[in-house]
């Protein structure tokens, strides 16, 4: 059956499912004024790519979802809510509330273009938010997390990744997605000072090629955060840091919150009183939830769409 195109069909921002890019940077703003929440918003959907030569920038634009359901209401499933209390696990283990107003999550190939647009971001929404947080990242060994294990084995390919990733047409929200923005900092030394089977146990995969182990403990990272339970995610995780101060930056994109918020339930031993040992050896610093809009959504924010 031929499927034609539908321009009543809703599309995602492309920076989504933009991968290959060597440079990153995440920049979380807070608005300063809970009466300019219109002129806030309609900045961040002003942004768009530079004109230059030197490599292209993709970004991501996300809102704290109480904020989105402000600004347009019923464009948003009604489920979805901000990380808006820690998450206390068992064994004193906690994970940080951190939520921000807003995200754009910057990626290209050359760091220098990110840091102009980054500055350029901020300058276009000075005197109406705050920076609250900064970060920039890059790939580690093509595919490796900073552990040394392949990062993302479970994502599904680009062909799949919308199924997982985008909430559906016909629904509130159509072509958006539920990101979940955490910052874990690696305990290096601790980690590095275990022999390669032990680590291999704590993630249940082997180092070498990512093969899952057959019986891996029910403590191990594969074991808590199994897609199979808790639903497919789209995963753009990132290393970040210097030498000393390093970890990896969780970049989960899905069509249904839930997914996201068990996964992180069963790491802290909230589902059936087993921690994920993973935890024991890197902690999180952040912790957001952010509602993406598809491109339409965005561009009826714009003061110029706004007055057609």
């Amino acid at each position: 059956m031929i499927r034609r195109y539908n321009p009543r069909m809703y599309t995602p921002q492309a920076g989504i499912f933009a991968l290959g890019t060597s440079s990153h940077a995440y920049l979380e703003f807070d608005a300063l004024d809970a009466t300019k929440h219109d002129e806030f918003a309609a900045k961040l959907a002003a942004i768009h790519e530079p004109r230059t030569t030197t490599g292209g920038v993709n970004f991501v634009i996300g809102f704290r979802p109480e904020l989105w359901r402000k600004l347009t209401p019923g464009d948003i499933p009604t489920d979805v809510k901000g990380f808006n209390a820690p998450i206390n696990g068992i064994e004193g283990f906690a994970m940080p509330a951190t939520q921000h107003d807003a995200v754009v999550w910057l990626s290209g190939s050359a760091y220098d273009v990110l840091f102009d647009m980054a500055r350029d971001v901020i300058r276009d929404l000075d005197g109406l938010a705050k920076l609250a947080d900064e970060t920039a990242s890059w790939p580690y060994r093509h595919v490796r997390d900073l552990t040394g294990f392949i990062d993302g084995s479970e994502n599904p390919s680009l062909l799949d990744a919308p199924a997982a990733a985008l909430i559906p047409e016909g629904t509130p929200g159509a072509a958006g997605s539920i990101l979940l923005l955490q910052k874990w900092v690696h305990k290096s030394a601790e980690w590095e000072a275990l022999p390669v089977e032990r680590q291999e146990k704590i993630m249940g995969r082997l180092k070498l090629d990512s093969t899952e182990i057959e019986d891996k403990p029910e403590d191990s990272h594969v074991a808590r955060t199994d897609q199979d339970d808790f639903g497919k995610v789209f995963r753009r995780n990132m290393p970040y840091g210097g030498v000393q101060d390093h970890g990896t930056m969780f970049v989960g994109f899905t069509c249904e919150q839930q997914r996201l918020a068990k996964m992180l339930d069963s790491m802290a031993g909230l589902v059936n009183g087993t921690r994920d040992a993973l935890t024991r050896f890197t902690t999180p610093l952040t912790g957001s939830y952010y509602f993406v809009p598809s491109v339409e959504s965005l561009r009826r924010l714009r003061p110029d769409e706004a007055a057609s």
